[in-house]
């Protein structure tokens, strides 16, 4: 592992922009209630809500967010930059506390997602070592005020979305395989030679433990997004880089020690996936899962005991995901659409697109 200080400069930047307080909140440990990243009136937020739409916290941010890492029994939780990303808030669930910003390293960025250890002794944080090229989990000490203290390879470029296996050490890191650099802004530099792939990584040594890789002819295939169903499977969603004309599955599923299952739907489904999931989720009883694309307006709802696609629904611009019940889930658009949602039963809308609301980034989090 390599060791890393924080840019000092960097940190008292985002320190300064970020430290303002949340809106006061009464305690709600009980209640369903929701975390996702916003624009809301020409400025940038995390948001917590409620099953009904209603704000319970809300916390500033620099920029545009996109995901969180939470760390529900001490009721804290971290929002991400969008990647390329520069900064990270931490805050308190419960709006008791003010705001801690905080960087990576100058020549690290943030992808977007992380994950804290069950002891919530440390985050970890998907990062580009873009002069390297290579990504890295960054390991930041949640009992010190942030600060990086190492970092371990994940096995592939691009890593994005991670998630923390049942046995509690265990970390799946889904390596999108796009190599980027902040100097050429969001291009894609190796689009020919791409290999994208699920990584399992021990939290506690960095050994990296089992990888998993799509089929060659699939190489232009980004796993991007993750969740563990309720069997502890990962079940993941790419975003294609090819040709226009082309239409590969979408939509993976992988047991440790067995190839990448991949699912493809009704014809006409995977068409209107357009090349592009945005989000991965699954109902409360993790027997459903969900895979959204705001490309295509639409979510797609899969049995994760068959593969078996259970349906679709329509919400334009939709993407943001998360648990409800058994059998619905919550869906936000970036028209700041709000609906319940599922394979089954009507679409209920909680909030409707309008001008004057919050319009949601990708990802949604049930606290």
């Amino acid at each position: 592992m390599r060791s890393t200080e924080i840019d000092r400069r960097t940190f008292l930047a985002l320190c300064s922009a970020a430290s303002l307080y949340p809106l006061s909140v009464a305690n709600a440990a009980e209640e369903a209630l929701f975390l996702g990243a916003r624009l809301n009136g020409g400025g940038f937020e995390a948001a917590v809500i409620d099953a009904a739409g209603n704000d319970r916290l809300v916390v500033p941010l620099e920029a545009r967010g996109h995901s969180f890492a939470i760390d529900q029994p001490r009721r804290r939780a971290v929002a991400f930059a969008r990647s390329p990303g520069r900064f990270a808030v931490a805050f308190s669930l419960d709006g008791k506390d003010e705001p801690r910003a905080f960087a990576p390293p100058p020549d690290r960025h943030f992808y977007g997602h992380g994950v804290f250890t069950p002891d919530g002794r440390l985050l970890l944080a998907t990062e580009n070592d873009y002069d390297g090229e290579r990504g890295v989990t960054g390991l930041y000490d949640a009992t010190n005020g942030f600060r990086r203290i190492a970092e371990f390879d994940t096995g592939g470029v691009g890593p994005h979305e991670v998630v923390l296996m049942k046995d509690n050490r265990t970390l799946c890191v889904a390596n999108g395989g796009i190599l980027t650099h902040p100097d050429y802004e969001r291009m894609k530099l190796n689009l020919p030679t791409m290999k994208p792939s699920l990584a399992y990584i021990d939290s506690e040594t960095g050994d990296l433990v089992e990888q998993a890789e799509l089929a060659p002819e699939l190489h232009q295939l980004s796993i991007r997004h993750m969740v563990l169903d309720g069997f502890g499977v990962v079940w993941f969603g790419a975003q294609y880089q090819g040709e226009d004309g082309a239409r590969p599955p979408l939509v993976g599923r992988h047991r440790r020690g067995r190839e990448i299952e991949l699912f493809t739907g009704p014809e006409a489904t995977l068409k209107a996936l357009d090349n592009y999931v945005g989000s991965v989720s699954t109902d409360l009883s993790g027997e459903i899962v969900a895979t959204s694309s705001p490309q295509g307006g639409i979510a797609v709802f899969w049995d994760a005991s068959t593969g078996k696609c259970l349906g679709e629904r329509r919400l334009e611009d939709g993407c943001g995901l998360a648990p409800l019940g058994k059998g619905r889930l919550i869906e936000t658009s970036g028209r700041g659409a709000i609906i319940r949602t599922g394979p089954k039963g009507a679409v209920e809308a909680i909030r409707r697109e309008a001008s004057n609301v919050p319009a949601w980034d990708n990802h949604l989090r049930r606290i």
